[in-house]
């Protein structure tokens, strides 16, 4: 019996040690961006920068330009990631990050028990500091030191007063959420709901949905179907914004409502640009990468302390559709 357990436990341990390798390589895979010149030569800090969407122009500015910035400063930063926000393995690179001992995290916040466990417990018993990027979380939840990135109230301020110039003082709004990053999506209508609340006769009607495709275009046909009159909808996560525009052309010619989506994403700026969406919200990547990397190096070096807790917020600007067909 003791024989029949010890070699359980071994090949449960062999199996553990594949499936760590396995994700090392993978992460390596996805994107070790280290400078040439850093590798030769000693480097003051080692940076990790984890996101759920490699591979995609938004996020890949981002690295780009944190990883010439961490350059200038001598430090040596890498991206790790996953592909289609395959959130286990987001949240696996995150535990390598931490286990490696690196000397700070910047990270695409995630708004669950998992990512917050792990930036608040273990990265905070380790040392490591937290920058969260693009995406946050509370503060009080997760320990991050700082975020830096849209400004998500001011973002849904924009859409609200963008709606109000083409609807006028009534109307009626259906805004649809996804499942995912509820943070965010909270500070988005947060700030809409600022903007309409001096408006009696601009109604909202809000919508959750999961982010798998079907989900969201049965969403959108229930809500044409309860809300017949409605004059505009609002995707108020891009990972949906695709899905909500092909079930109102099904239904709809193009025009039929005001259609606005936060973030450029590859999908929602196609859409855009082919007059199916009226407009979105376009964030700065390049000054995401740049400011959190030197951010990063200023706190530990002792130059900004303490660093803004409420975050340290980029340029979004509202890109509006040329026409609609």
């Amino acid at each position: 019996m003791r024989k029949t357990v010890v070699v359980m436990c071994s090949i449960a341990g062999l199996v553990l040690c594949y499936f760590t390798l396995l994700s090392v390589e993978r992460m390596y895979e996805a994107g070790s961006l280290v400078p040439a010149e850093l590798k030769e030569k000693q480097v003051k800090y080692r940076f990790v920068l984890v996101t759920q969407e490699l591979n995609t122009p938004f996020w890949d500015t981002v690295g780009e330009t944190a990883v010439k910035e961490a350059a200038k400063n001598h430090v040596s930063l890498q991206v790790w990631g996953s592909y289609e926000n395959n959130e286990d393995d987001f949240l696996k690179h995150m535990e390598i990050a931490i286990a490696s001992k690196v000397d700070g995290i910047i990270v695409q916040g995630l708004d669950t028990a998992e990512f917050k466990e792990l930036t608040k417990i273990q990265a905070g018993r380790s040392g490591i500091p937290v920058i969260t990027v693009a995406s946050d979380v509370p503060m009080n939840d997760s320990l991050r030191r700082t975020y830096v990135g849209s400004d998500h109230t001011a973002a849904g301020r924009m859409v609200a007063n963008e709606l109000i110039s083409k609807l006028g003082p009534k109307g009626t709004v259906i805004l649809i959420g996804g499942s995912r990053q509820q943070y965010d999506q909270d500070q988005r209508l947060k700030g809409i709901r600022e903007v309409f609340q001096a408006y009696p006769e601009l109604v909202t009607v809000y919508s959750e949905t999961s982010d798998e495709r079907e989900k969201v275009i049965s969403s959108a046909r229930e809500m044409m179907n309860k809300y017949p009159n409605a004059d505009a909808f609002v995707a108020v996560s891009s990972n949906i914004t695709d899905a909500l525009v092909n079930a109102i052309g099904k239904r709809y010619q193009n025009g039929r409502y005001l259609i606005y989506s936060f973030d450029d994403s590859p999908e929602t700026r196609s859409l855009l640009e082919t007059g199916k969406l009226d407009g979105m919200i376009e964030q700065s990547p390049e000054e995401i990468g740049k400011t959190s990397v030197n951010l990063m190096v200023r706190w530990l070096e002792g130059k900004t302390i303490p660093l803004d807790v409420d975050g340290y917020y980029t340029d979004i600007t509202m890109v509006k559709a040329i026409s609609r067909p």
